[in-house]
């Protein structure tokens, strides 16, 4: 049978660091395996508005180290519809393109699997700074946005110790807490709230009036999104300690910003990795492919798409814990 060789790649959801420097990995790895590239621009709604372009080496010259996406990322709302995701797939047929890699998170990989169902081979790899896909340890984009969140966090504590003020900090992460987690241990946190796991708020009180009793001129608190509205968190706390508390939301600080090595590194191996996966299938084969890149254990393995929405995101509550046993 012959082999798939137009192959084209979409950014889509939130943008994160490290998403230009797979989309380079993706355009070149298939280009030094003799395959024709395509770029779609902003992500699903430009399959839809048939936004499709050739993509040469230079096309992803000098984006290594960019932050957000060269190909743009838009919300889609005609891929929540059947006759969306016809056109979306009837795009990619028109201009014989019978592999997609989507560089993305959850939703990304859902319009992915859409798309699948529709006879075309599909490849998920992991990009959100929310480090919340199930079935990879780790996604593009997080490790730079928890050392954001640690250089803004630092910036903050010095603020904080010389007015003699607790402050508490909004990070990202809607449904998954490991931003906070990640920076509120690298940075000494007093306390982490996350949507992980309960709270009590009387408990971070009565340790911020521990910490202030031994000398501590300052408080430290960070708050992932997800875990409650956070102007009426710093209200109780001020009510239960009487300490003047200020609110600091960091917000899309954390989605931009040039990659980490760390994130570079791992936007190259997942994105040469899915063009691996896509190289040798066909377009007349029974089964059209869908399989997501991952991180297990150190390697980048593939494993069926169908993972990212079975199971559940396992949350690492040694770190967690750990986290409360330091910030005693």
């Amino acid at each position: 049978m012959e082999r798939v060789q137009r192959v084209a790649v979409l950014t889509s959801g939130g943008d994160a660091p490290g998403m230009n420097a797979a989309i380079r990995a993706v355009v070149r790895k298939g280009i030094a395996l003799g395959l024709d590239m395509f770029g779609v621009e902003h992500g699903f709604l430009g399959l839809v508005k048939q936004e499709v372009k050739r993509m040469h080496l230079g096309s992803v010259a000098d984006i290594i180290h960019r932050g957000g996406t060269i190909l743009k990322t838009a919300r889609c709302n005609d891929m929540f519809t059947p006759e969306g995701v016809a056109g979306a797939a009837q795009t990619l047929k028109n201009t014989s393109i019978h592999a997609l890699v989507v560089i993305g998170g959850d939703g990304s990989y859902r319009g992915a699997q859409a798309l699948h169902e529709h006879g075309l081979h599909v490849v998920g790899v992991p990009a959100t700074i929310d480090n919340d896909i199930v079935g990879t340890d780790r996604t593009i984009g997080f490790d730079t946005a928890v050392n954001t969140a640690v250089g803004a966090i630092s910036k903050i504590r010095d603020t904080a110790s010389s007015h003699e003020r607790a402050f508490l900090i909004e990070v990202m992460g809607r449904n998954c807490g490991d931003i906070a987690l990640r920076a509120g241990l690298a940075i000494g946190a007093e306390s982490l709230l996350i949507p992980e796991v309960e709270y009590d708020l009387e408990d971070v009180a009565v340790k911020m009036l521990r910490g202030f009793k031994r000398g501590k001129n300052h408080s430290i608190i960070i708050v992932s999104e997800g875990a409650g509205d956070i102007w009426q968190i710093a209200d109780k706390l001020r009510g239960l300690t009487g300490f003047d508390s200020r609110v600091t939301i960091l917000g899309h600080i954390q989605r931009g910003g040039a990659p980490s090595a760390e994130d570079a590194v791992l936007a190259a191996a997942m994105g040469s990795k899915a063009v691996d996966a896509v190289v040798n299938s066909s377009p007349e084969q029974e089964t059209p492919i869908s399989l997501m890149v991952a991180l297990d254990c150190m390697n980048i393995v593939t494993r069926p798409l169908a993972d990212a929405f079975e199971g559940e995101r396992v949350f690492d509550r040694d770190l967690y814990d750990l986290a409360g046993d330091l910030a005693i």
